[in-house]
């Protein structure tokens, strides 16, 4: 702990007042120690203010380490298992914050995420330590020096021998996101795995442009993407959309997605294999849009209709269709292949895929294995999770995992 009288001494500084940061300030709070969180935002959390859409989809309860995206799959395990979304819940309940879980053990404020920042700031001043809050202000430059890091910041030079950085990736510019934390690993010797926009719309060009025309429909699908280990499928609703293809499980497969893969979509995901042959047998004067629209909206029914008709030579009735070719269409409605041009980039991308290398982490601390005193947490990590809450439960978990570490130094 630190005793010095120099004002500008602390025991810690954090790069990056949002979740991750303000959390493991928070942490260091209540363990007694002297606190610098730095952002150069004008205010706090401000992403964290824009989740769920602006009700904050803080945790999830199916948070485990298999549903990250990371270099070494069994890094996020120590820190998931030692703050986990009880944990965090029973933080939101103590502050009397109302909550309900929505679809796949989202959880939600009832109110506003306006709440769970406060809670925050209101966390960070409980304790016998102390935490300066310095906003606005772009940090000018950073060294190392007999054990201390130093921060130049509005002309005032501070120290600490403990130096977090949780300045996130560079997903959602337009709220101030950079990529900081990539340049300051880099400064110290880690290396940063190349990051990419992920949770992110994906973009349709060539034959695919035609699904623009049905903007705006949404139905429930089946996505897949990648093979081998790299394979990833998940079941949720999917948007068309002007550009492409978006919607939970577009978002969700587009983390894993590579230019140049097909994305798949599983148009009839209740629908048994040879659902189109019974179907012939039971009505054979029904038209093939027609007994789509019993299982995707109308205007999705009558274009898929028209490719595999068109394919078919452009037969009507079911009755009309060789029992071969029927199979074939089935099996198309349930692999309909996409092959994207890119993605909406990282103006879209709710997080990052990639980031700091995991590899010069210790998976215990979050600390560089290399310099003592650096701290890598939250979404600048090659940490990445699904959609619906996890990147929040990563965030607070590293958060916590490095505060334990700087507290027991």
């Amino acid at each position: 702990m630190t005793t010095s009288a120099d004002p500008h001494a602390y025991d810690a500084m954090i790069l990056g007042a949002g979740a991750a940061g303000l959390l493991c300030a928070a942490q260091l709070v209540q363990r007694g120690r002297q606190v610098l969180l730095v952002d150069h935002q004008d205010a706090p959390g401000k992403k964290i203010l824009i989740s769920g859409g602006g009700r904050c989809n803080f945790t999830n309860i199916h948070a485990a380490p298999d549903c990250y995206i990371s270099g070494n799959p069994h890094f996020a395990k120590s820190a998931l298992a030692r703050f986990t979304p009880a944990d965090f819940i029973a933080l939101v309940d103590h502050h009397g914050i109302a909550w309900h879980e929505k679809t796949l053990g989202q959880l939600f404020c009832d109110g506003s995420a306006k709440q769970i920042v406060a809670m925050l700031l209101a966390e960070c001043q409980r304790g016998p330590g102390a935490m300066t809050l310095r906003l606005g202000h772009p940090v000018s430059d950073i060294d190392h020096r007999n054990g201390r890091f130093g921060l130049v910041l509005n002309g005032q030079h501070s120290t600490a021998p403990a130096l977090v950085v949780a300045t996130g990736g560079p997903s959602i510019p337009k709220m101030g996101a950079t990529g900081l934390a990539y340049d300051i690993a880099r400064r110290f010797g880690l290396k940063v795995v190349e990051p990419r926009p992920a949770l992110v719309p994906l973009i349709l060009g060539g034959d695919d442009v035609l699904f623009r025309d049905l903007s705006g429909v949404a139905t429930d699908v089946i996505a897949r993407t990648g093979a081998g280990k790299g394979r990833a499928f998940f079941r949720e609703a999917a948007l068309l959309t002007h550009r492409g293809l978006s919607g939970p499980a577009i978002l969700q497969i587009s983390s894993y997605w590579r230019h140049g893969q097909v994305v798949e979509l599983n148009f009839l995901p209740d629908c048994a294999n040879d659902w189109l042959l019974d179907a012939k047998r039971a009505t054979p004067r029904q038209t093939l849009a027609r007994l789509l629209a019993q299982h995707v909206p109308d205007r999705l029914a009558a274009v898929l209709a028209d490719r595999l008709q068109a394919a078919a030579q452009d037969r009507r009735l079911l009755a009309d269709y060789p029992d071969a070719t029927l199979r074939q269409m089935q099996a198309q409605l349930m692999a309909w292949p996409f092959y994207p041009n890119g993605t909406e980039g990282f103006a879209k991308a709710e997080v990052t895929v990639g980031g700091v290398s995991t590899a010069g982490l210790s998976s215990q601390t979050m600390a560089a294995k290399h310099l003592p005193g650096l701290y890598m947490i939250g979404e600048g990590v090659d940490v990445t999770g699904w959609l619906g809450g996890y990147n929040f439960q990563w965030a607070w978990a590293s958060a916590v995992a490095a505060a334990q570490a700087i507290a027991a130094a």
